[in-house]
């Protein structure tokens, strides 16, 4: 098998590997047609699917792009008071307007990255809450301007080889897994009351049903199935096979900071986005005008690959690596310990005019 490793801890086989490379292709494929594809039974692939749910090791998901509604995203680096870092992180895991929270190896440092609807929840985040949370020492916030990797390109390149490209075609496909855009589109989409609805139970079960988005909709299956393929034409949703980085081997992970010559902003970016080891790749505002999310198997595998392969990237002045101890959420999924947590019992998220601030602990008080 090329790419992917596999974790002891997890016992993943390569059927698993196979099952998740499959869904990548096909996020919504059917159970049989995954069957026919990989030589499976397709009561086999049922069973082993939702054991890797189960397991903590993928998620399926529906990711809603505040960038074709007309909402920037930024990436924010919070420098906080020792002993405080678990607390404020765990409180920003909560908000649905956050979407990626990181601790930072040195224990202080925590990332997240921000996916607000509003301009006014944006700014009740930036420019209120965490201004003014006692334990946050330092804030730095970069705005996103052009993306070269994430959503399904996650773990896209880490996997290929794993299926022939007769299986992959076997399978059909539900758009590319990531192609280079702008961040805020120029022309935003409207939602309807039934949008809104379908993207909710898409959030929650990627894999949904169309009689089960019709119902949670008040629609029907064929309306459903229109809206669908609309809101995944205009880049409103896409569908994201989250993937626990442990399970198949990657238990190194570091945010890089590079600052590029500006000419050479745009190649480095697309040069990232074609390595196996770049789960993210952004241009951002600020010192750093590129930022990226880097997953090894071990800390030796990430020294060469920042040293070598990103170090003689012409046009990079200088880098800075920073080793990721935990991950919070990703791609809006919790995380325990180094597995998914799926849905069914998400967290309570502040209410418009609650006290309950979103930088407090589940005391209620600031930590």
């Amino acid at each position: 098998m090329a790419g992917a490793s596999m974790s002891e801890s997890f016992d993943m086989q390569p059927d698993d590997v196979r099952i998740i490379r499959a869904l990548q292709v096909a996020p919504r494929a059917t159970f049989a047609s995954m069957a026919v594809a990989l030589g499976l039974t397709e009561s086999a692939v049922n069973r082993r699917y939702r054991r890797l749910c189960a397991d903590g090791v993928i998620r399926v998901a529906g990711l809603v792009n505040p960038g074709a509604l007309g909402q920037s995203r930024w990436l924010v680096r919070l420098r906080c008071r020792p002993g405080s870092v678990a607390a404020i992180a765990g409180a920003l895991a909560k908000r649905g307007d956050v979407n990626w929270v990181a601790v930072g190896a040195a224990g202080c440092e925590v990332t997240c990255a921000t996916q607000s609807r509003t301009d006014a929840q944006r700014e009740e985040l930036l420019g209120q809450r965490l201004p003014r949370t006692a334990a946050v020492l330092d804030i730095n916030a970069f705005a996103m301007l052009r993306q070269f990797m994430g959503g399904r390109g996650h773990y896209w390149a880490a996997l290929h080889g794993v299926l022939s490209p007769e299986q992959e075609a076997m399978l059909g496909s539900d758009g590319p897994p990531f192609t280079e855009s702008p961040v805020v589109t120029g022309d935003p989409v409207r939602l309807t009351a039934e949008d809104e609805k379908i993207l909710d139970a898409l959030a929650a079960d990627g894999r949904a049903s169309l009689v089960d988005l019709a119902t949670a909709a008040d629609s029907t299956p064929g309306r459903v199935s229109r809206r669908l393929h609309a809101l995944l034409r205009q880049r409103v949703v896409h569908l994201d096979v989250e993937i626990a980085a442990a399970a198949l081997g990657y238990r190194a992970r570091a945010n890089l900071w590079l600052r590029v010559h500006p000419s050479a902003v745009k190649n480095v970016g697309r040069t990232l986005a074609q390595e196996p080891e770049i789960a993210f790749a952004a241009a951002i505002s600020g010192p750093y005008n590129i930022h990226a999310v880097a997953h090894c198997r071990d800390f030796d595998e990430l020294f060469e690959f920042t040293s070598d392969r990103i170090g003689s990237l012409p046009g990079l002045q200088s880098m800075e690596v920073s080793p990721v101890l935990r991950h919070v959420k990703q791609a809006g999924t919790l995380l325990s310990g180094d597995r998914l947590v799926a849905p069914e019992n998400p967290p309570e998220e502040p209410r418009e005019g609650s006290d309950r601030s979103p930088t407090r602990g589940r005391t209620g008080k600031r930590p």
